[in-house]
């Protein structure tokens, strides 16, 4: 797992890249995504642990903290869409 930033506890930049560099990934399968994002409406934290497994398994290791963090960072219509309908995990 990568380590956040010593002195603030954000995602470190390193951690950062590899967040949206997942985040791409993640978000050029549709089916991956609609499969991620209906599991959030039922289990938010779930789907944050399950989509840094996923990263795992891809070579692109994140903590949850990264992940919660890039998809906070992001300002498109979508995005926003999981933040509203998963807010209590994300």
């Amino acid at each position: 797992m990568t380590a956040g930033h010593p002195s603030t506890g954000a995602p470190s930049d390193q951690a950062a890249q590899l967040a949206a560099q997942l985040y791409e990934r993640i978000s050029s399968d549709q089916a991956l995504t609609q499969e991620l994002f209906r599991q959030a409406l039922q289990d938010p934290s779930g789907t944050l642990a399950r989509i840094a497994a996923l990263g795992e398994s891809w070579g692109l290791p994140v903590d949850v903290e990264a992940i919660r963090a890039h998809i906070a960072s992001l300002d498109d219509p979508e995005s926003k869409q999981w933040l509203v309908k998963a807010r209590g995990g994300l």
